[in-house]
């Protein structure tokens, strides 16, 4: 009766198949946690320099943003006091004044209070964080526009430009994700934060006959997504360090505009007062004061209006808006937005000797 003893034999032999693959799937399931282990720490060790390097380009653009809005609020005062002078009936009986200044400069100037003030009257009472920095961005882009189309700039800036920014910052921002406003959209296209997020969330339940296989697609995601990451901080550093050259330069020119600024306050005050006399000593002085003032306002108001990255024009150069009105910024092979850096190397060598010229002009 050997039959028991085959089927013994059987049983036993199905045993250790079952074992043995039990044992495989074991140490499959090992591997597979091995490898993810690995891509997540590098991963992560990745996401810590990304991070950093977007905190600080965020920083820096939210910093530009707040001294443009600024630059553009005062330019709006600037411009009423002016208004004020030369209302006044007893300064106009001691001569007019000549502005000598190309109009389309006037213009510049005009259009980046009107967008600044526009822009701050839009978000005022509400908590949108990286507003400035929206304007940073997309203020130069706006102003482009209008001058490019004739369309006035009120109709680019205000409620336009900050949905523009918003929804920038929105596809950027991914609040549940924290990738902050300028690792997303506003800066790097929107083309790197989505892969990133998915690796970022992949559910590492990985278990069954695809163990090892899942774990090697999950450390393929891992590795594309360094390497996007890798060119997102190479993105993040170019735009930070034209970012803080806009700042160093505004910021200089700034400077001395104050102080023509402050002088034509104290001109105004002696003016109200009506002491003929007075004023028509003052006369020559306020004239230049308020030719210094606009010609300072000038040069801010042409590097402000210098967009950060390119736009897309059609073969005449002229700029290309999209459906809401907003001109289109250009993306890269990576869906990253093009910096300018021709124009914006111009931009800010032009104001550098601008001011140069204005300091020393013989």
């Amino acid at each position: 009766m050997p039959l028991p003893f085959i089927i013994a034999g059987a049983a036993i032999a199905a045993t250790a198949v079952g074992a043995k693959k039990g044992y495989d799937g074991y140490k499959d399931k090992n591997r597979a946690d091995d490898i993810l282990n690995i891509a997540t720490n590098k991963y992560r060790e990745k996401k810590i320099t990304f991070d950093q390097n977007n905190d600080k380009t965020s920083l820096t653009l939210e910093t530009l943003g707040e001294l443009e809005l600024k630059i553009g609020s005062d330019f709006d005062k600037f411009d009423r006091l002016i208004e004020e002078i030369l209302k006044n009936n007893s300064f106009q009986k001691h001569g007019e004044m000549k502005i000598d200044l190309p109009k389309h400069k006037l213009n510049q100037i005009k259009d980046v209070a009107i967008s600044a003030t526009d822009y701050l009257r839009t978000i005022v009472g509400g908590s949108a964080s990286g507003a400035a920095a929206g304007f940073a961005v997309y203020g130069g882009v706006m102003a482009l526009g209008a001058a490019s189309t004739g369309t006035p700039i009120a109709a680019l800036s205000g409620a336009a430009a900050y949905n523009a920014t918003m929804a920038a910052i929105g596809g950027g921002s991914l609040a549940t994700g924290g990738w902050g406003m300028a690792g997303g959209a506003m800066v790097l296209g929107g083309a790197v934060v989505a892969p990133l997020l998915a690796v970022a969330g992949i559910a590492y339940a990985i278990h069954g006959s695809k163990a090892l296989e899942n774990a090697e697609e999950a450390k393929q995601q891992v590795a594309e997504a360094i390497n996007k990451m890798m060119k997102a901080e190479e993105q993040l550093l170019r735009v930070d360090q034209y970012a803080q050259a806009i700042i160093d330069e505004l910021e200089k020119v700034y400077v001395v505009f104050n102080e023509y600024f402050d002088l034509l306050k104290d001109i105004n005050t002696v003016i109200k007062q009506g002491d003929l006399e007075e004023i028509k000593a003052i006369t020559p002085t306020a004239n230049l004061y308020i030719q210094n003032g606009i010609t300072l306002a000038a040069i801010m108001a042409k590097l402000i209006s210098t967009p950060l990255f390119k736009v897309e024009r059609d073969f005449e150069g002229t700029v290309i808006l999209g459906n809401d009105n907003t001109p289109q910024i250009r993306v890269d092979e990576n869906g990253m937005q093009i910096l300018d850096k021709a124009r914006l190397d111009r931009a800010l060598e032009v104001s550098s000797k601008d001011l140069d010229l204005f300091k020393n002009p013989h």
